[in-house]
């Protein structure tokens, strides 16, 4: 739980920095109380800290109403890094438990992330959090800080997923500093300002479930629904509606991650997001050649997280957020389930195991729409099945570059002339073109039953199939030449991922394939 006094803001770090677009502040999890969160202040960087912008988001920017050179100078870089509050914020970091790789791991919470406030944005509430401004109650071993490796890692990628229509926390700028932090080697810290209507996570409502903190967990559940989700508080009952529409969410973003061949290594319940946004980039991953176990994270060494399991793991941390609520389960919302008496749990644990139906149904329902038309599938059929599993298999056993298929395939035509069909760039992505000539033919003979045109699908397919995704030797470049003060790659990335269904020209060079060095790359959990 919280620590007790709280660590409140030390008033000789108070900075006058605003900008003249800010939003009005709103009362958002703060109100919830001391049970829930700790005050207290960033821990300014040492001396050798002068902040410095390394990446600025005029996209995540626009809605705050904030310009770059406003952020951009020392007032500001002050704010943004921690060493200084502005009037404006009330930092607080928050507490939560959950379960790391399958395991129950007790007490988290924000280890190296402060809540700084919440704006009333045109598109909703806003939450601005730096992530790396030191240690808090909850870092445990930890320093509080973040690296700038991994920081423009966190950057590039929640840019990028916004770039490409998938829910995610944004992130406004990152900056960066000459204090040293150790890790595996010596390295310099930086910091983050992420943004999010909420950052309560599953493992929220884990903390005080496990706690035996009743009033708080169906405060917290209160909290969720009243700001995000209203229309369930109507519902016959509203947790179980809550519990539904997050299912709803989830099911979602985990097809939307593997249709654009994303991995996350780290999906813990504490990095799950209860309004259904991609959460806490740490390390993850793109596919290149496809591989269905592929595992991003080095630190996976059972494949937990691997690109194939994230659809069922995802259904496995809703499972534990439907346990945590358990007791607020009953037909009467007002009084709580006790769950230690079978005559009273075994109905919100039925209720809890037919709510959960959603997931399965959803998730099959949009992985089926995105695949289809990532194909150019405007109509349905019964053999599409078969089509997307042989095309699953060949994939995986040619190792094809995942992204460029996708994109190179809108190229095939339906009548395609054998001399055209050899010609078409998407079988240089085989090193057997014979089998890849099999599915081809096969996937033009679909083709025929398509009321579109060619050309008509094939620019439908480029809207739905990126040119571009931040893979990992594309970021890692970034990061070698930021360490030695060159933050052009970091700009020239996010201004083509924000935008990666786009051609982009001067910039085809993000689009090739992985380069051989490349494979030796590894992202771990250390940042």
């Amino acid at each position: 739980m919280p620590t007790s006094p709280a660590a409140l803001p030390d008033d000789s770090l108070i900075s006058t920095f605003d900008w003249a677009g800010r939003p009005a502040a709103a009362p958002g999890f703060s109100t919830l109380g001391e049970r829930f969160l700790t005050r207290l202040s960033p821990m300014p960087m040492p001396t050798a800290g002068t902040p410095y912008l390394v990446g600025f988001s005029p996209d995540a920017a626009a809605p705050l109403g904030i310009a770059r050179a406003e952020l951009d100078t020392p007032a500001g870089l002050d704010v943004f890094t921690g060493n200084t509050i502005a009037a404006w914020s009330d930092p607080l970091a928050t507490v939560y438990s959950g379960h790391q790789f399958g395991v129950w791991a007790g007490q988290l919470g924000d280890g190296r992330a402060l809540l700084l406030t919440e704006l009333q944005t045109a598109d909703g509430p806003c939450e601005i959090q730096l992530k790396g401004a030191g240690r808090t109650p909850y870092s445990r071993m930890g320093d509080g800080r973040a690296v700038l490796r991994s920081s423009i890692r966190e950057f590039l990628c929640s840019e990028a997923m916004a770039g490409l229509g998938i829910p995610t926390t944004r992130a406004l700028c990152v900056t960066g500093s000459d204090a040293p932090v150790r890790r595996e080697e010596i390295e310099t810290a930086a910091v983050v300002t992420r943004l999010a209507p909420s950052f309560v996570r599953f493992g929220h409502f884990e903390h005080f479930a496990a706690n035996e903190k009743l009033p708080e967990l169906r405060a917290l559940a209160d909290y969720i629904i009243d700001r995000f989700y209203p229309d369930c508080r109507t519902a016959p009952q509203p947790y179980l509606a809550m519990l539904r529409e997050v299912a709803r969410r989830t099911a979602e973003l985990m097809a939307q991650w593997q249709a654009v061949g994303f991995c996350h290594g780290v999906m813990n319940t504490d990095n799950m997001s209860i309004l259904g946004l991609t959460l806490d980039y740490g390390p993850f991953g793109f596919l290149d050649g496809f591989n269905a176990n592929h595992i991003c994270n080095h630190s996976d060494t059972g494949g937990r997280y691997a690109y194939a399991q994230q659809p069922q793991i995802g259904y496995w941390n809703l499972f534990c957020l439907a346990q945590a609520l358990l007791p607020l389960f009953g037909e009467d919302p007002d009084v709580f389930v006790d769950i230690s008496d079978e005559a009273q749990a075994q109905p919100a644990i039925d209720a809890a195991q037919d709510t959960l139906l959603t997931y399965r149904d959803v998730y099959g329902a949009a992985f089926h729409a995105r695949y289809r038309a990532k194909l150019g599938l405007s109509t349905a059929q019964d053999a599409d099945e078969t089509l997307f599993g042989d095309l699953f298999k060949l994939l995986h056993t040619q190792r094809t570059d995942y992204t460029l298929f996708f994109r190179h395939l809108a190229d095939v035509r339906r009548d395609d002339t054998p001399a055209a069909a050899e010609a078409r760039t998407v079988r240089n992505f085989f090193f057997d073109r014979a089998a890849a000539d099999v599915w081809l033919n096969a996937y033009r003979q679909r083709l025929q039953a398509e009321p579109q045109s060619d050309d008509e699908r094939a620019t439908a397919m480029r809207r739905v199939n990126p040119k571009y995704v931040l893979r990992n030797h594309l970021a890692e470049v970034a990061i070698r030449r930021a360490k030695e003060k060159d933050f052009s790659e970091v700009e020239n990335l996010r201004a083509v991922l924000a935008r990666p269904f786009d051609d982009h020209p001067g910039f085809e060079h993000y689009a090739q394939p992985a380069p051989d060095w490349a494979s030796s790359l590894e992202v771990s959990c250390s940042s």
